[in-house]
């Protein structure tokens, strides 16, 4: 059997991953979402976004690994990019 390596990059991405999460539920409860209609071709709540965008990060690193020989985190750079990108606008 083998085990995930858990490495401190590991350990800090999903730690972000789960603050985001819990960050997205107070919001949720202080002010709950209404849906709407960005640049997206569906109508989001901030949850559906975060997701879209989660997904997204996640085909930016593969493509980043798949097509460039270029250093991940620059990858992670374009993927924060992203995020931010989807949440205000999507």
């Amino acid at each position: 059997m083998t085990w995930m390596a858990w490495t401190p990059i590991t350990a800090v991405f999903f730690s972000c991953i789960i603050l985001m999460l819990i960050g997205m539920g107070i919001w949720q409860a202080v002010s709950p979402t209404v849906p709407r209609r960005g640049f997206l071709p569906l109508e989001t709540t901030r949850g559906d976004r975060l997701f879209i965008s989660l997904l997204g990060a996640a085909y930016i690193h593969l493509g980043f690994m798949a097509f460039s020989d270029a250093a991940i985190w620059i990858a992670s750079i374009v993927a924060l990019f992203w995020l931010i990108i989807v949440m205000r606008w999507g």
